[in-house]
């Protein structure tokens, strides 16, 4: 009995240690930079900078389905899986596009051009500029899954259309947690907005 609370203990602490870690990483890491333009009850609308991702196609619209394969892809690439074997600084969110077939991007840090970025070693990675754009943004939190993405995307069309705010068909998610942390997890749904 002694040893099993003792055991219990261990894997508490580092339970709480790789927690309060990743809490206090997420503080550092680069974001996808915006301005708050207005705020509604459930929703805020946003200008995003032009950034430079890298992105790949994935060939589903299921998130369940190509989540991990995508996100396994692009963190091989910054954790040196290119010619110079570099490690590229982990940013955030992870975005992924909401179609028939799926993007996933990860922010290039603000400090890389486009031409210097070390060529990835899966030829299905590619370097995509995005423009500066106005979107608008729902959050939630917990674990993302398919049903949740399709519950929020309909919240925020809804919110939108009753603020008589047109929005394109551009929907995107964005993760802002690594799939270990357990606390203040946040998920958004985003659509660009009509100009």
């Amino acid at each position: 009995m002694k040893i099993i609370l003792i055991v219990t203990g261990i894997i508490l602490l580092a339970f709480i240690v790789v927690q309060l870690f990743a809490m206090g990483s997420q503080n550092k890491i680069e974001t996808y930079p915006y301005k708050v333009e207005k705020k509604y009850e459930d929703f805020e609308i946003r200008t995003y900078e032009s950034r430079l991702f890298t992105s790949v196609k994935l060939p589903s619209g299921n998130y369940k389905d190509v989540s991990s394969k995508g996100f396994s892809i692009l963190a091989g690439y910054i954790f040196g899986g290119n010619e110079e074997n570099e490690k590229i600084s982990m940013t955030s969110p992870v975005s992924m596009s909401l179609e028939d077939s799926m993007t996933m991007m990860f922010l290039v840090p603000q400090k890389y051009e486009k031409s210097k970025l070390p060529k990835p070693n899966q030829s299905s990675i590619e370097f995509r500029e995005e423009p500066s754009k106005r979107m608008a943004a729902i959050s939630f939190g917990g674990w993302a899954n398919d049903k949740k993405i399709e519950e929020y995307k309909d919240k925020l069309k809804n919110a939108l259309e009753l603020e008589g705010i047109y929005y394109t068909n551009k929907f995107y998610f964005f993760g802002y947690n690594a799939p270990y942390e357990v606390f203040n997890r946040k998920n958004e749904i985003v659509v660009e907005l009509k100009k």
